[in-house]
This record gives structure tokens, sequence and C-alpha cells, in this order.
């Protein structure tokens, strides 16, 4: 009888307690207190702690893939799913499998799969509702099971797009583990410090639990969909040390070879063990020469600060457009002087330094651009011809070169030419590219003047005096 009535008046307590508005801190440590003297002695009501995630190893999905190229051999397709194709999903990305590898390609880049939230959303693929399902908008895990093999059986890897630093504020870890995502002082979660990502909520990198959680349900997908990698978004934001503590999980699946790109300038990730940065700044670069008129050797030095730190066989990914700047600031047929001037600064992208990145639409001319959140305009296919002709003779081009693709370069550029050779054992390589739409006079430096070339894009020798005429826009690819 004691025991209930002190039970009753505990609860009768409680419920005062809520409605008084915490009027004191000498109320508040006097409540704490008397709940506490409250609790009841059995085990049965102590709350049951929570358990960290559980590291599981799906089953495999498939034959890992052996082909994955080496790093500095890629060259990556970035496909949007719901621009590339009528039907916006998965199927439809298969169906144009061969024309991918067509082009020259050996990597596809899928923008993520994963399902969209929708509390305070903007139907953004980037705010993930559950880092381990398939957005139902795009099919099926069938489906994209079926997207990984049709490139697997054509000799190229496919790589997923993983947001780790937000979720959706409808992810289940939001009602879970709040505690898993950065608060105010309030205990209120908060969006991405420093954006206008409201969409989203941050994630706690301080959260040892929450790390583990991400990188095992990045793992899963290894297993789940037999892909070869992963490209970063926003990778500047999580700290390095997550992402040296999630690279060193991913390079112990021993059955697969990786490949992990980093959307970040961060030259740091490269110590964390990614194997490509972004090439923000040379993206940059081609506005202020193409755009600004600065002069080409602006190429020569963001070739030296975006490998600062890099080593071995670390790239930088560069590219004349993407999902993100094509919606914001064009196509790059209308930024950089129509469709000369585009494929002349692809040119310079895909030889220079690095590896190339293609954006889906951009090798067949398009001059609309596909804006956020990439609903409203679907790829023309066919239409420029001449324009897929000029990208896949460019990248057979490069791919039949080990100077062209990874050879060292040598910067020989002028205020209007763009011009560099690349070594790579006894090959080498010359780059000429006319950044400007007239036609300009290149005065040949001593090293290359009064020599003989084969004309890498055409066939034929090519003899060079003390200058070459190159039309607006011109390039001339050489090698010997």
């Amino acid at each position: 009888m004691a025991l209930l009535l002190i039970t009753i008046f505990c609860k009768l307590y409680v419920m005062s307690f809520l409605k008084s508005a915490f009027k004191n801190s000498l109320t508040v440590l006097l409540t704490v207190g008397l709940l506490t003297s409250c609790k009841s002695d059995s085990a049965a009501d102590a709350p049951a702690p929570v358990a960290p995630p559980v590291s599981t190893t799906p089953a495999q999905y498939g034959t890992p893939f052996t082909a994955v190229p080496n790093r500095e051999d890629a060259v990556i397709y970035q496909v949007n799913m719901r621009a590339f194709s009528q039907s916006g999903n998965f199927a439809g990305v298969t169906t144009r499998m061969d024309s991918i590898k067509a082009l020259g390609v050996n990597v596809v880049y899928l923008m993520p799969i994963y399902p969209v939230g929708q509390v305070k959303g903007v139907n953004s693929p980037y705010a993930v509702k559950d880092y381990t399902a398939v957005n139902p908008e795009f099919g099926t895990l069938t489906d994209l099971r079926a997207l990984v093999d049709a490139a697997h059986s054509r000799g190229m890897s496919v790589m997923l797009d993983w947001v780790a630093n937000h979720t959706s504020w409808d992810n289940a870890w939001i009602t879970q583990h709040p505690e898993w995502y950065l608060r105010n002082a309030s205990g209120v979660i908060q969006s991405p410090p420093n954006t206008n990502y409201t969409d989203v909520a941050q994630l706690n990198f301080a959260s040892a639990p929450m790390r583990l959680a991400m990188i095992d349900a990045m793992k899963s997908w290894v297993y789940t969909a037999n892909v070869d990698g992963f490209r970063f978004d926003y990778a500047d934001a999580p700290p390095v040390d997550f992402w040296k503590q999630a690279i060193d999980t991913l390079r112990n699946v021993k059955s697969h070879k990786l490949l992990l790109l980093s959307e970040s300038s961060r030259n740091a990730n490269f110590t964390a063990g990614f194997d490509y940065n972004f090439g923000f700044n040379f993206y940059g670069g081609f506005w202020d020469v193409y755009r600004r008129n600065a002069p080409a050797t602006t190429f020569d030095a963001l070739n030296n600060s975006e490998y600062a730190q890099a080593t071995g066989t670390q790239q930088v990914v560069r590219y004349i457009t993407n999902h993100d700047v094509n919606g914001s600031d064009g196509t790059p047929v209308a930024l950089f002087g129509g469709n000369a001037g585009a494929m002349s600064a692809f040119v310079i992208a895909s030889c220079y330094k690095g590896v190339p990145m293609i954006y889906n639409g951009q090798e067949a001319g398009m001059t609309t651009a596909i804006p956020f959140p990439f609903t409203s305009v679907k790829v023309s296919w066919g239409i420029h011809s001449d324009v897929t002709k000029a990208y896949k003779q460019l990248l057979a081009t490069r791919a039949g070169s080990a100077a062209l693709r990874h050879g060292t370069p040598v910067a020989y550029s002028s205020t209007d030419v763009c011009a560099f050779t690349k070594t790579a054992g006894t090959e080498q390589a010359l780059v000429l590219v006319n950044v400007r739409n007239s036609a300009k006079e290149y005065v040949m430096p001593a090293a290359l003047a009064n020599s003989t070339w084969t004309n890498a894009l055409q066939g034929g020798s090519i003899t060079l005096g003390t200058q070459v005429s190159l039309p607006a826009y011109g390039y001339i690819i050489l090698k010997k």
C-alpha cells in the first residue's frame, strides 16, 4: 500500500512538474532529486541501453568486376537519371549503355540513387532519406543491378554518388539517433552551417556510432549492387579524419578494386587516400580564360596548385560542366564559345593533366541547360552528331596514347594558345589549343621548332616550322 501511494504521488508530481514551466533553477534541482527517488528498484523499469550499430556484410551480388581501370586511366561519365532518358530511370540508362561505351568511357558515375526526403524537401537527390534503399522513382534494386551488369559486360565500372555530410529531415536517423546530428544549445537539429541547404540536416562527425553506421551503409552497396566505387558529394565539409576512416574501411574490401572520388578542392583529401579530387579551380580557369580573356598560361599554374599533396598516381578530375554548374551557369556551348569553343576547352580538360569527366548531354552539344531539380529538361540525343563524333575521336586518341593519358606535362603556353607536351617513356605528345574566337599565330619555342610529328587525330606526318596558324578555337594533337 505504501508503495502504491508513493507511485501515485510520483505520477501526480511529474504531471505538476511538466505544467510548472521550470520556475527557477532550485526547483529544477529539487525536482530531479525527487524524480530520482521515485524510480522503481525493479530492473525491468530501467531504460535499455542503446546498442551501437552492428556492422554486417550482405551477401555478394554477382561477381566482383575485375576490369576496373587504374585510376590514372579513367574516363568518367556522369549520369543524371532524371534527365538522361525520357523514362528518367535506371532502365533508360541501361538501354543506352552501348552509346556510353562507344564514346570512350570506362567509368559510369550515377547521381544519387536513394529515396529523396519529403519533409522540408525541394526534391533534391542530395537529400537522402535512406542510405540503404533504392529510390522507386528510378526503379528497383533489380533494375540497378541490371544497369551495373550491363556496364560490367561492356568493360565499364560503376560509381555511386554518396552524400555523407547531411540527410533529409525524414531520414530515420533523425528520430532514432538525434545525437548523430549537429544540434544547437537547445538540442534542435541544425541545417549545414554557412549554407542555404535548409532541406537537409547536418550530421555530427564527432559521433563515432554515426560514422560507423555511415561507413557500413557505404560498404553495403559494394556487395548488394556490386558497384566499383563512389563519388563523395560536398566532401570538403566532413573532416579529413572521417574520410581516412571511411577509405581505410573500403580499401579493406579485398574482393573489389574501388575508385573513390572526392567532390572537393581540399588538397588534404589526397593524404586521406582518395584516388581523385575535383577540379573546381580548373573549371574556374575556363571561365577566366574563355569569358574574361585571361591568358592561357592560367591553366599551367592551376596544374601545380590542384596537385599539391597528391602522390603517385592520384589525380584531379577535370570537366567543363557537371550537374551543378550546368544548371547554374549554363551549358559549355553557351559558356565557352559555341560547339567549337566548348570542344577546344574539353581538349584542355581531357589532355593536359588529370582524368576527364563528361556530363550527360555534353557530348550531344546540348544548348539547353538542365536546371535543378533536373525534372524539366531531357537530354536531346543525336542532334549534333558532329560534336559526338569529335568526342569519340578525341577520347579514342587519348586512350591510344600513354603520353596523353598520364604523361608528364611541360608547359609552353602563350597568351592565346594553351600549349604543352606530355611524355611517357619513349612517347611524346604535343597539344596546341587556341582559346580565342579568332585565328592566332603561335610562335614555336626553340625546343619544338622545326620538328616532325604524326597527327594523332587525322593521321599523316606534319612538320612544324617556327610558327603555327590556328583557326578560331582550333586545336592540334600530335605525337611521336
